[in-house]
């Protein structure tokens, strides 16, 4: 019974822990279909991030209406970008920058994961930063700022921890508060991945939730202007 009720989504261990911080945010993509930002917003949101690109090629179906709809709002927003283990990190920056415009009000963030073959096979630390370097490094020259980290617990432990000092992490933990193996301090925690809110008719149901430590005054303080 418990472990349906989590898998419903009904509870999420998460979601206890997460009550204790004041400022939230969404992260979405095509799968939530079309989405009434207002009324997203209204659910007590401070900050969405919304996928643009994955890839040194693909662009979500959604980006450029959720990317519009969600400027029309208060709502800090923000890009992310999946990053391929298959191209270079020079022309997935390059992809992104001609893709997201330059009037986002928080960093991109790039998405480092495993996916398909690579949770059986994954690279090496050597192979991912000799992708994530560059891709970071082009990123932060266009658009004046640090790109965020996303990264599940995993992903972390494999190719990001000990390094990346100034690029601030967006953690991946859906059970307990997270606690990063170099001692590291997150900026922003995504607590769960099946929430319901309403103002999206998607194929998918559930939604992304995160929060950030610190007072909204934080979250903004990572663009350039903040």
């Amino acid at each position: 019974m418990l472990a349906a009720l989590v898998f419903s989504g009904a509870i999420w261990p998460g979601r206890v822990f997460a009550s204790g911080y004041d400022v939230r945010g969404v992260d979405v993509s095509s799968y939530q279909g079309e989405i009434d930002w207002p009324e997203l917003e209204a659910q007590g949101l401070d900050f969405a991030y919304i996928k643009s690109t994955e890839g040194s090629s693909f662009v979500d179906t959604r980006f450029e209406a959720n990317w519009s709809g969600a400027l029309d709002t208060e709502l800090l927003v923000g890009a992310y970008h999946f990053m391929s283990f298959e191209t270079p990190g020079e022309r997935q920056a390059e992809h992104v920058i001609e893709t997201v415009p330059d009037d986002s009000t928080m960093p991109v963030a790039v998405d480092v994961e495993f996916y398909g073959d690579y949770f059986e096979h994954p690279p090496s630390r050597a192979e991912v930063d000799a992708i994530l370097v560059p891709l970071l490094e082009r990123l932060e020259s266009h658009y004046g700022v640090p790109a965020v980290i996303y990264a599940t617990p995993e992903a972390y432990d494999r190719y990001i921890v000990g390094a990346y000092a100034d690029n601030p992490i967006w953690i991946r933990s859906v059970v307990l508060p997270p606690r990063l193996a170099d001692g590291r301090d997150w900026t922003i925690w995504q607590y769960s991945h099946r929430d319901r809110l309403e103002g999206y008719d998607g194929d998918e149901d559930f939604i992304d939730m995160n929060v950030v430590t610190g007072d909204v005054r934080r979250l903004a303080a990572l663009t350039a202007d903040g």
